[in-house]
């Protein structure tokens, strides 16, 4: 299957100021997933989709390909789902053409090339054109409270925030690091989420997402406790 590699890399964030190339044990963060990408072996082509010039740098000096993503889609308003859209377009335009997309986010720098591959091998198209890595949520997701106005907390789900977790099915969430999907089937729906969907289930401690300053000490920890390979060493 031709597949394309995506690596959204947007200079701006606000939570976390520089997320995607600030320092994670001696390297900017998104090399992890760069070489990642690289050592799956599963990309017809993969880039770097940023507008960030630094960003830019970090990623060449790391063997990475740079896709000049246009102004219009490096605002907080725009979404990978349209940065992918947009870039399957040129893509075409240029004589590439894919079966399959695959968006890596590069906070996600405890996935590795395993991950990568197990998710777009989920792919089939016509059976399962949607895929992405997901994990067990760190508490019972259907307990969940809503903050509403005067700081009283609600049930989101009355029906069933007094059942056991035994009593429920297996609830998963994106763990934020890949998303794949057949090329037909996005360009229809437009979104990651669409039907005939299917999940590759990830360990909690390799689904840390740099989204808070604190998360990337977490990173570090589990980098270092559980002997990550391309960590260990740096």
């Amino acid at each position: 299957m031709r597949i394309l590699g995506v690596i959204p890399a947007r200079g701006g964030s606000k939570r976390f100021p520089r997320k995607n190339i600030v320092p994670f044990l001696g390297r900017p963060a998104i090399v992890a997933t760069i070489d990642a990408a690289r050592e799956s072996g599963v990309f017809t082509r993969w880039v770097v989709s940023t507008e960030d010039e630094e960003i830019r740098a970090v990623a060449r000096n790391a063997g990475a390909e740079i896709d000049r993503r246009p102004s219009r889609l490096s605002t907080d308003a725009a979404t990978i789902a349209e940065v992918a859209l947009e870039l399957l377009d040129r893509e075409e335009a240029a004589g590439r053409c894919y079966e399959a997309i695959c968006v890596l986010y590069a906070t996600a720098v405890l996935r590795d090339a395993a991950d990568i591959r197990a998710t777009c091998e989920l792919l089939s198209p016509g059976t399962c054109d949607f895929a992405q890595a997901v994990c067990r949520y760190e508490h019972y997701a259907h307990q969940a409270l809503q903050l509403q106005a005067g700081a009283f907390l609600f049930p989101m789900w009355p029906e069933v925030a007094d059942l056991r977790s035994s009593e429920l099915p297996t609830l998963v969430c994106g763990n934020g690091s890949t998303y794949a999907a057949t090329v037909p089937a996005f360009r229809a729906e437009r979104t990651f989420l669409g039907p005939r969907m299917r999940g590759y289930e990830m360990p909690r401690w390799k689904s840390v997402d740099l989204d808070y300053p604190d998360d990337l000490a977490l990173a570090e920890f589990y980098a270092t406790k559980m002997s990550v390979k391309n960590f260990s060493a740096a």
